[in-house]
Protein backbone atom coordinates (compact mmCIF):
# COMPACT_ATOMS: atom_id res chain seq x y z
CA UNK A 1 0.00 0.00 0.00
CA UNK A 2 1.22 3.21 -1.01
CA UNK A 3 -0.15 5.31 1.99
CA UNK A 4 -0.31 3.83 5.79
CA UNK A 5 -2.25 3.86 8.18
CA UNK A 6 -1.02 6.84 9.84
CA UNK A 7 -2.39 8.49 6.45
CA UNK A 8 -5.69 7.49 7.42
CA UNK A 9 -5.76 8.17 11.08
CA UNK A 10 -4.44 11.93 10.41
CA UNK A 11 -7.01 12.09 7.55
CA UNK A 12 -9.39 10.88 10.78
CA UNK A 13 -8.19 12.86 13.13
CA UNK A 14 -8.17 15.96 10.58
CA UNK A 15 -12.08 15.24 9.60
CA UNK A 16 -12.82 15.12 13.45
CA UNK A 17 -11.86 18.64 14.09
CA UNK A 18 -13.70 19.97 10.80
CA UNK A 19 -10.57 20.09 7.77
CA UNK A 20 -11.76 16.71 6.10
CA UNK A 21 -10.84 18.00 2.49
CA UNK A 22 -7.50 19.51 3.39
CA UNK A 23 -5.31 16.12 5.10
CA UNK A 24 -6.53 14.07 2.05
CA UNK A 25 -5.48 16.20 -0.01
CA UNK A 26 -2.46 16.54 1.59
CA UNK A 27 -1.67 12.82 1.75
CA UNK A 28 -2.17 12.43 -1.84
CA UNK A 29 -0.05 15.34 -2.71
CA UNK A 30 2.67 13.68 -0.51
CA UNK A 31 2.12 10.64 -1.93
CA UNK A 32 3.00 11.95 -5.64
CA UNK A 33 5.83 14.29 -4.35
CA UNK A 34 7.26 11.05 -2.53
CA UNK A 35 7.05 9.18 -6.04
CA UNK A 36 8.53 12.21 -8.33
CA UNK A 37 11.19 11.87 -6.45
CA UNK A 38 12.03 8.41 -6.52
CA UNK A 39 10.87 7.86 -2.53
CA UNK A 40 8.65 5.35 -3.68
CA UNK A 41 8.83 2.67 -5.51
CA UNK A 42 5.73 0.98 -6.71
CA UNK A 43 7.93 -2.24 -8.38
CA UNK A 44 9.67 -3.23 -5.18
CA UNK A 45 8.27 -5.45 -3.01
CA UNK A 46 6.97 -4.55 0.20
CA UNK A 47 8.77 -5.90 3.63
CA UNK A 48 7.26 -9.12 5.21
CA UNK A 49 4.79 -8.33 7.55
CA UNK A 50 3.92 -10.88 10.10
CA UNK A 51 0.65 -11.82 11.55
CA UNK A 52 0.86 -9.80 14.72
CA UNK A 53 1.84 -6.70 12.99
CA UNK A 54 -1.16 -7.54 10.31
CA UNK A 55 -3.38 -7.25 13.52
CA UNK A 56 -1.82 -4.19 15.10
CA UNK A 57 -2.92 -2.06 11.77
CA UNK A 58 -6.25 -3.47 11.46
CA UNK A 59 -7.09 -2.96 15.42
CA UNK A 60 -5.55 0.55 14.93
CA UNK A 61 -7.34 1.22 11.29
CA UNK A 62 -10.88 -0.62 13.34
CA UNK A 63 -10.62 2.03 16.12
CA UNK A 64 -9.71 5.04 13.73
CA UNK A 65 -12.83 4.16 11.90
CA UNK A 66 -15.21 4.00 14.78
CA UNK A 67 -13.96 7.82 15.97
CA UNK A 68 -14.60 8.44 12.56
CA UNK A 69 -17.89 6.96 12.42
CA UNK A 70 -18.62 9.05 15.83
CA UNK A 71 -17.56 12.07 13.83
CA UNK A 72 -20.30 11.19 11.13
CA UNK A 73 -23.01 10.77 13.31
CA UNK A 74 -22.60 14.04 15.60
CA UNK A 75 -25.70 16.15 15.34
CA UNK A 76 -27.97 13.09 14.17
CA UNK A 77 -28.72 12.33 17.68
CA UNK A 78 -27.49 8.87 16.72
CA UNK A 79 -25.02 6.53 18.65
CA UNK A 80 -23.23 4.01 16.51
CA UNK A 81 -25.13 1.03 17.70
CA UNK A 82 -28.13 3.13 16.62
CA UNK A 83 -26.97 3.71 13.32
CA UNK A 84 -26.29 0.21 12.72
CA UNK A 85 -29.53 -1.27 13.73
CA UNK A 86 -31.10 1.52 11.62
CA UNK A 87 -28.81 1.07 8.70
CA UNK A 88 -29.48 -2.73 8.66
CA UNK A 89 -33.68 -2.20 8.90
CA UNK A 90 -33.01 0.27 5.99
CA UNK A 91 -31.24 -2.06 3.79
CA UNK A 92 -32.57 -5.24 4.69
CA UNK A 93 -36.15 -4.56 5.60
CA UNK A 94 -37.96 -5.54 8.61
CA UNK A 95 -36.31 -7.88 10.81
CA UNK A 96 -36.85 -10.13 14.34
CA UNK A 97 -34.91 -8.76 16.86
CA UNK A 98 -33.06 -11.28 17.78
CA UNK A 99 -31.95 -11.44 14.17
CA UNK A 100 -30.60 -7.71 13.94
CA UNK A 101 -28.64 -8.50 17.07
CA UNK A 102 -25.68 -10.70 15.49
CA UNK A 103 -26.10 -8.90 12.14
CA UNK A 104 -24.81 -5.30 14.06
CA UNK A 105 -22.53 -7.02 16.69
CA UNK A 106 -25.07 -6.36 19.64
CA UNK A 107 -26.11 -9.33 22.26
CA UNK A 108 -29.64 -10.11 23.17
CA UNK A 109 -29.60 -7.91 25.75
CA UNK A 110 -27.95 -4.94 23.99
CA UNK A 111 -30.47 -5.27 21.04
CA UNK A 112 -33.26 -5.06 23.73
CA UNK A 113 -32.32 -2.10 25.10
CA UNK A 114 -31.09 -0.23 21.86
CA UNK A 115 -34.80 -0.95 20.21
CA UNK A 116 -36.53 0.06 23.41
CA UNK A 117 -34.22 3.34 22.93
CA UNK A 118 -35.36 3.65 19.34
CA UNK A 119 -38.77 2.72 19.84
CA UNK A 120 -39.37 5.64 22.51
CA UNK A 121 -38.16 8.12 20.10
CA UNK A 122 -40.51 6.80 17.07
CA UNK A 123 -38.06 5.80 14.68
CA UNK A 124 -39.10 1.89 15.31
CA UNK A 125 -42.27 -0.31 15.29
CA UNK A 126 -41.62 -3.69 17.22
CA UNK A 127 -44.84 -6.10 16.37
CA UNK A 128 -45.53 -9.47 17.18
CA UNK A 129 -44.63 -11.72 14.20
CA UNK A 130 -47.70 -12.97 12.23
CA UNK A 131 -46.27 -16.80 11.74
CA UNK A 132 -44.87 -17.00 15.32
CA UNK A 133 -46.16 -14.85 18.06
CA UNK A 134 -43.02 -15.21 20.76
CA UNK A 135 -40.75 -13.62 17.56
CA UNK A 136 -40.72 -9.45 17.63
CA UNK A 137 -40.25 -7.80 14.56
CA UNK A 138 -38.99 -4.45 14.35
CA UNK A 139 -39.62 -1.96 11.10
CA UNK A 140 -38.32 1.43 10.52
CA UNK A 141 -41.15 4.30 11.34
CA UNK A 142 -41.93 7.24 8.49
CA UNK A 143 -39.80 9.04 10.31
CA UNK A 144 -37.10 6.49 11.24
CA UNK A 145 -36.88 5.77 7.40
CA UNK A 146 -36.30 9.76 6.79
CA UNK A 147 -33.41 10.04 9.45
CA UNK A 148 -31.50 6.76 8.49
CA UNK A 149 -31.92 7.76 4.87
CA UNK A 150 -30.42 11.54 5.51
CA UNK A 151 -27.81 10.34 7.65
CA UNK A 152 -27.05 6.87 5.90
CA UNK A 153 -26.13 8.65 2.64
CA UNK A 154 -24.10 11.54 4.57
CA UNK A 155 -21.50 9.12 6.02
CA UNK A 156 -21.15 7.25 3.00
CA UNK A 157 -20.46 10.61 1.50
CA UNK A 158 -17.68 10.91 4.60
CA UNK A 159 -16.26 7.57 3.75
CA UNK A 160 -16.08 7.61 0.16
CA UNK A 161 -14.07 10.55 0.61
CA UNK A 162 -12.22 8.92 3.15
CA UNK A 163 -11.03 6.26 1.13
CA UNK A 164 -10.11 8.12 -2.11
CA UNK A 165 -6.56 7.85 0.13
CA UNK A 166 -6.26 4.77 -1.34
CA UNK A 167 -6.31 3.60 -5.17
CA UNK A 168 -9.35 1.51 -6.37
CA UNK A 169 -6.57 -1.31 -6.88
CA UNK A 170 -5.75 -0.44 -3.08
CA UNK A 171 -9.27 -0.92 -2.36
CA UNK A 172 -10.16 -3.44 -4.27
CA UNK A 173 -6.91 -5.36 -2.49
CA UNK A 174 -7.63 -4.75 1.06
CA UNK A 175 -11.29 -5.94 0.56
CA UNK A 176 -10.31 -9.22 -0.85
CA UNK A 177 -7.31 -9.43 1.94
CA UNK A 178 -9.93 -8.70 4.57
CA UNK A 179 -12.13 -11.27 3.45
CA UNK A 180 -9.57 -14.02 3.35
CA UNK A 181 -8.21 -12.72 6.54
CA UNK A 182 -11.63 -12.30 8.50
CA UNK A 183 -13.20 -16.23 7.09
CA UNK A 184 -9.67 -17.67 7.74
CA UNK A 185 -10.18 -16.41 11.98
CA UNK A 186 -13.97 -17.38 11.90
CA UNK A 187 -12.94 -20.84 10.72
CA UNK A 188 -10.07 -21.45 13.21
CA UNK A 189 -12.66 -19.67 15.62
CA UNK A 190 -15.42 -22.22 15.35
Amino acid sequence: MSIGIETMQTAAKATESGRSQKPLKAAKSRQRKDERAGKVDRDRKPAKVSGTQLWLVLIKAYHSLLGFTEHTLKGSGLGESEFRILEALLHKGPMPVNTIGPKVFLTPGSISVAVDRLLKRGLVTRTNSLEDRRVRVVDLTASGRRLIEQVFAAHARQVDRLAEVLSPKERRQIARGLKAFGKAAAHVGS
